[in-house]
């Protein structure tokens, strides 16, 4: 070992870093990767002497894990009904144990038919929410969006259930369009958590759904409270096994774009994705999709043959709107045209089914056949649709904040389809917008991945934005999420969050590397006395170098990010050693000078969530 340094292993990895804001930079390390679990390279990693020791010395003192007891009923509070709700997850171990053993989907099914009944519900009692049904790989929660504020612009009383939620749980249950309130959410969440517990059976050791499926039985119980005219229900994950699937009888189906996602639980083919997907099909109800590749094409048409369910090909956006204007989307992004085009049909099929007086402005035409899909009807949008399109919000997919000279884009795009989809929007966002100032303009990526995604697939699609640093964090606010229940998540250990943006930067840093297509659609030249790598100028990609850096948690990443420049995000004062790294302070001067900074925000939805709960504050409240 050389004089000055020290190697560490990372046997309490978590424990010393997350009292560290900044982990350290690879690119500028001599070496990394002994001693750390599912990591390769087998040179030591070295730290200067004083951060190794303070690092060893955090390592081996015993902290507290979280409580994984159940809290009282007797307190009413809502955070308190959120940290009794978060210890319905499955804890990080025994889930890994689940997915080594999988049982019987249909036994899980049937299992939630039962929490079902335990809390007071039949199936039948379902019907009466008038369901619209979605899944899809990318998409459907846009969908949902889409199609809600359709309907709600009818005059509709409307309930969306969706997930995950990016701020505070309550989000994923919404009347008309807003999240419902703390107050109605204790007060069903209580209402529910104590009916279970009186209808335990004492043979059974497990006496409450998980977390997902708790939310579920919560929000077909708070729309039945409510009275809503009709539900958007979006899947969890797949559809033929999820928990919403459940319902029996709804009134359309929708499937959005697939590709490949949650393959230890579906598939690692999207023809097999695509079974679980039209498992949500039922007997008589009309259901729709957008184009596909053919092979999964193919199987949702064998699905919904198979049970006589009527499937619909969706036209293009652009069909509908050969007759009138041009369509507004309150979403930025092309990839939003295909959800768009999606949502009115599944909203005009719910009007038209339930017989309601709008349908009758409709115009369609008549069906013709293609890939042997009957094609949906195409018809002019009412005015109520073309209202309901334009005034659709659904943070954080394809989400801009303008803060000053900062500019936040946010979209929580996880797949390679949808990451493909985010930087085509975020190219042409910058493409589009107007040079402030002469001076220099930096590009940041702060990037998340979790699960079973591949990091290096979506890194390496993200390489063409020739972003000037790439920063990594986990999916935590705070350095500690004990004061707040909304982001706690003990489906992972810190260990492994840690680890896991450790190998993030490592497949940057080697993509970095390896680059080499130019810039040929940024602007055509660099401020002069400028630092090259800064400017939206194009350069050889072999000049262009990008400065990696990882965080402990979302707060240090956009206290370095942001150097005190954003208006909103205040924080009151840096943490220590959050400009240790010769990186991060070199780049601290950097950020401090640019004309203009843009920030791209994706990889997890989670991430997202975490940063708009910093730089949105009202949407805690």
């Amino acid at each position: 070992m050389r004089a000055g340094t020290y190697s560490w292993s990372t046997g309490r990895a978590g424990l010393a870093w997350q009292r560290y804001p900044l982990l350290w930079s690879l690119r500028a390390l001599p070496g990394w990767g002994a001693g750390m679990p599912g990591m390769k390279g087998d040179r030591s990693l070295a730290i200067s002497w004083p951060v190794a020791k303070k690092l060893w010395r955090e390592a081996t003192m015993e902290q507290p894990g979280p409580s994984r007891g159940t809290f009282s009923a007797k307190s009413d509070s809502f955070q308190d009904a959120v940290r009794t709700l978060n210890t319905l997850q499955t804890n990080a171990s025994y889930l890994e144990q689940v997915k080594s053993q999988q049982g019987d989907p249909q036994t899980k099914l049937e299992a939630m038919k039962l929490y079902l009944a335990r809390s007071g519900l039949q199936v039948e009692d379902l019907d009466r929410l008038n369901i619209i049904h979605i899944t899809g790989t990318k998409g459907k929660g846009s969908t949902c969006a889409f199609t809600e504020r359709i309907l709600r612009s009818y005059g509709l009383k409307t309930g969306l259930f969706s997930s995950p939620h990016l701020v505070q749980v309550r989000e994923r249950i919404r009347i008309n369009g807003q999240p419902i309130s703390p107050e109605l959410f204790t007060k069903h969440f209580w209402r529910l958590y104590r009916r279970l517990e009186e209808t335990k059976d004492s043979k059974s050791c497990v006496s409450m759904p998980a977390y997902f499926r708790f939310l579920t039985l919560m929000a077909f119980h708070v729309f039945l409270q409510e009275k809503v005219d009709l539900a958007v229900v979006e899947v969890g994950i797949g559809g033929a096994y999820d928990c919403t699937n459940i319902i029996r009888k709804p009134v359309v189906c929708g499937v959005s774009s697939l590709g490949i996602d949650h393959t230890s639980l579906l598939g690692d083919t999207v023809e097999k994705i695509a079974w679980q997907k039209g498992g949500i099909f039922k007997h008589g109800v009309p259901a729709f999709t957008v184009p596909q590749p053919d092979g999964p094409l193919a199987v949702l048409r064998e699905r919904a043959e198979q049970i006589s369910c009527p499937l619909y090909l969706c036209p293009p956006l652009e069909a509908l709107e050969e007759e009138g204007p041009p369509l507004t989307l309150g979403l930025e992004g092309e990839h939003q045209r295909s959800n768009a085009a999606l949502a009115l049909q599944l909203a005009r099929c719910w009007l038209q089914q339930k017989d309601h007086q709008g349908i009758r402005e409709l115009k369609a035409s008549k069906l013709s056949f293609l890939h042997q899909l009957p094609l949906a009807p195409v018809f002019q949008p009412t005015s109520h649709m073309r209202l309901g399109l334009r005034h659709t919000e659904w943070p954080g997919r394809s989400q801009v904040l303008r803060r000053g000279h900062l500019t936040w884009y946010l979209d929580g795009a996880h797949t390679s389809s949808s990451m493909q989809a985010c930087v085509r929007w975020f190219r042409q966002a910058l493409l589009r917008g107007e040079r402030r100032s002469s001076g220099p303009e930096v590009r940041v990526l702060l990037f998340n991945s979790t699960g079973d995604r591949d990091p290096a697939a979506l890194l390496k699609l993200l390489q063409p934005c020739q972003f000037d640093y790439a920063v990594f964090c986990p999916n935590l606010t705070e350095v500690s999420s004990t004061g707040n229940a909304d982001q706690q998540n003990f489906t992972v250990t810190l260990d492994q969050v840690l680890l896991r943006c450790l190998e993030h930067q490592q497949h940057w840093n080697h993509l970095d590397e390896e680059q080499a297509t130019p810039d040929l659609w940024s602007a055509p030249s660099p401020e002069p006395g400028g630092p090259a790598s800064l400017q939206l100028a194009s350069c050889p990609s072999h000049a262009h170098s990008t400065g990696s850096l990882v965080f402990s948690c979302i707060s240090h990443a956009l206290q370095w990010i942001t150097q005190g420049q954003d208006p909103v995000f205040q924080p009151p004062s840096p943490p220590r050693g959050l400009l240790a790294h010769p990186v991060a302070g070199s780049g601290a001067s950097v950020l401090r000078e640019a004309a203009a900074i843009h920030v791209l925000v994706t990889g997890s939805l989670h991430l997202v969530g975490g940063v708009l709960k910093l730089l949105e504050p009202s949407l805690s409240q």
